[in-house]
């Protein structure tokens, strides 16, 4: 008599190298804006540092995204057919780039490092690191129901 034996099988699948310092350097960003709030109502120096450094990191972090976006491309594991994967990497990039301004803004001394225009540009970049965690959860969903984008 012959047993046939059962294995089950598990299929993990490894985050994409963008996930991690993407993620990290978004929560750089948005944690800017908190501290631009916070000095926006105190005026307290310190926070105005915290945003240089969080914007400082922030980029960094996101430099380093980049670079393993074009890894997963160019290896095939990022596929950007139609044009929600195009607008999610458009947006990315325009995140990065109003946050390099803000950084540049941020550089300035005391109140006009923040408002209006360190404020304006940390809330713009908060929106749109929003919209592109929104568009990358609806990419996320297509892809894991089968559904082309």
């Amino acid at each position: 008599m012959t047993y046939t034996t059962m294995r089950s099988y598990i299929a993990i699948v490894a985050p994409p190298l963008r996930s991690v310092p993407l993620h990290f350097s978004a929560a750089c960003l948005v944690g800017a804006l908190l501290t631009d709030i916070v000095y926006w109502r105190t005026a307290e120096m310190m926070w105005t540092n915290f945003s240089s450094w969080l914007l400082t990191f922030g980029l960094l972090l996101g430099a380093l995204a980049a670079i393993a976006v074009l890894i997963d491309i160019f290896s095939g594991r990022l596929l950007l057919r139609g044009g929600l994967g195009w607008l999610y990497i458009i947006g990315n990039i325009a995140a990065f780039v109003v946050s390099l301004f803000n950084a540049f803004i941020h550089s300035r001394d005391a109140w006009t490092s923040v408002v209006p225009t360190g404020l304006t540009l940390s809330v713009v970049a908060a929106v749109l690191i929003v919209i592109n965690a929104c568009i990358g959860w609806v990419i996320l969903r297509q892809r894991a129901g089968g559904l082309e984008e």
